[in-house]
């Protein structure tokens, strides 16, 4: 996966592609309307990306309380703009992040 585009095209298959990174497969779940999926793939990992993701997750819930802890975790500010460009630019970075590796 290099691009948004290939990302958004993926949401047509019935799963993830088998090489999606976990947080990625999280977000596919989530913009599908699996958030228990999402969430429970989001706790397994350990980094300040899945912190953000986690934060946004608590946030599309309504949990504000708990998307603030999750955002201070990923050292991020919470945001001003709408969930759908939060869950763009979160994808947008995983994908850069794991197109440089």
């Amino acid at each position: 996966m290099t691009t948004l585009d290939d990302f958004l095209a993926s949401l047509e298959q019935d799963k993830p592609g088998a090489n999606m990174p976990p947080l990625l497969q999280a977000l596919w779940y989530e913009v599908r309307g699996d958030w228990d999926r999402a969430h429970k793939l989001t706790q397994k990992e350990n980094s300040a990306d899945a912190c953000w993701v986690h934060a946004y997750l608590h946030r599309k819930e309504g949990d504000l309380g708990n998307a603030g802890y999750w955002y201070s975790r990923a050292k991020r500010e919470v945001p001003s703009n709408s969930l759908d460009n939060e869950w763009r630019s979160i994808v947008s970075e995983l994908i850069a992040q794991s197109s440089a590796k």
